[in-house]
């Protein structure tokens, strides 16, 4: 029996219910999630200026890995010989990870590849079973349980590049609110009651999940209870919840706090969502569908290497770009910007949806939900 997905998702601040409209639109796609394995193998050359670094193996998840790089202005553009406009759909444009995506469209490096690229503001319910459909082009989100379940049901839908990991210093995750005496190695989570705006079905619930189990509990063990996104340092603080997951830049309200701990975040070295294409990238524009990861790479090279916000002038810009206060942005640190995906996340996010008890049966096989071979033929690189 394959898996069934239920309930719901989170992208970027926007908590969606997603379960139900999925499970009603799957007739509409394809029946058939394999045409981009079908399609003929595409000629994979050296790229000028990606070379031994612009790729790390899939199955290193050291913390320290280094993400891949190529340099400045690499890989360079290789315009379309005709025009392609293309429609990416993301659930906000003012988060930081969506940045790359945003300074490409402003850098104009989609246009050097023959792309019109419109990014569009799209709940996960309403750009799924249009990115199936072809009616969109691609999605900016994550391979969360809405996505699995898609695929499941008939969706030609594949996760093609990651977008970021945390820096070290990051404290973006799980905090509990810790008795008198307590430290964060006593803290004991099992039936404890957490605040979140973050659904069981989102790939957060994978880091949540690790974080967790260190301290004897499981998400099945403890309380969820759904909250704003103004409400959740509020519940925390007032003793509402006992612990709770704070996102960029929340958790600096309570870092340097005893009444406080921090127990674990998002994996470092492991994107956890990124790009998606359905069937207009991945078998019937494949050339598109390189441009656009091609650009999207020199991007992440040329203006997010390393601690990119140790240039002032470039956080101004940044904080315009996504229309945010420049003091929030510095008061967290750069993000580890990183096109590629790790080998096994999907199953992991897949063990953790039915940890939380958001799935049931047979996981979906990596080879149903991952396709690298787009941002390695944009490196030049051979597997």
């Amino acid at each position: 029996m394959r898996t069934r997905y239920v309930g719901t998702t989170y992208l970027g601040t926007t908590l969606l219910t997603v379960g139900a409209l999925l499970l009603g639109t799957t007739s509409c796609a394809k029946s058939d999630t394999s045409s981009d394995a079908a399609a003929k193998p595409r000629a994979i050359k050296a790229v000028a200026g990606c070379g031994e670094g612009s790729w790390t193996d899939p199955k290193d998840r050291s913390p320290d890995r280094k993400p891949a790089r190529c340099d400045k202005d690499a890989p360079a553009p290789v315009k379309l010989g005709k025009p392609r406009k293309l429609t990416i759909a993301t659930g906000t444009l003012s988060a930081e990870y969506v940045a790359p995506l945003e300074m490409a469209v402003k850098k104009g490096e989609f246009k050097k590849e023959g792309l019109d690229v419109k990014l569009k503001v799209l709940p996960t319910p309403d750009a799924l079973p249009l990115l199936a459909k072809g009616d969109i082009d691609a999605q900016w989100a994550a391979p969360e349980a809405a996505v699995m379940n898609g695929i499941l049901g008939g969706f030609d839908i594949k996760w093609v590049s990651g977008n970021f990991s945390p820096d070290p210093k990051s404290k973006s995750g799980l905090w509990v609110r810790l008795k008198k005496g307590q430290s964060a190695a006593q803290v004991r989570m099992a039936g404890k009651k957490m605040g979140t705006l973050i659904g069981k079905g989102s790939v957060a619930s994978y880091p949540m999940n690790i974080a967790l189990k260190k301290h004897g509990g499981d998400l099945d063990k403890i309380q969820f209870q759904q909250l704003g996104s103004a409400d959740v340092l509020t519940g925390l603080q007032n003793g509402g919840v006992d612990s709770a997951w704070l996102l960029d830049p929340i958790w600096r309200k309570v870092d340097g706090d005893k009444r406080y701990a921090f127990l674990g975040g998002q994996p470092q070295g492991e994107p956890l969502g990124g790009l998606l294409y359905g069937p207009n990238l991945l078998s019937k524009d494949p050339d598109a569908g390189v441009a656009f990861l091609r650009a999207y790479i020199r991007t992440v090279n040329t203006y997010f290497r390393g601690d990119y916000k140790k240039d002032p002038a470039f956080v101004t810009e940044l904080a315009r770009l996504l229309k945010t206060d420049k003091k929030v942005l510095e008061e967290t640190p750069s993000l580890r910007m990183d096109w590629e995906i790790r080998s096994g996340t999907t199953d992991r996010l897949q063990a953790a949806y039915k940890a939380a008890g958001v799935s049931e049966g047979d996981p979906l096989p990596e080879s149903k939900t991952v396709n690298r071979k787009l941002y390695e033929e944009a490196v030049g690189h051979k597997p």
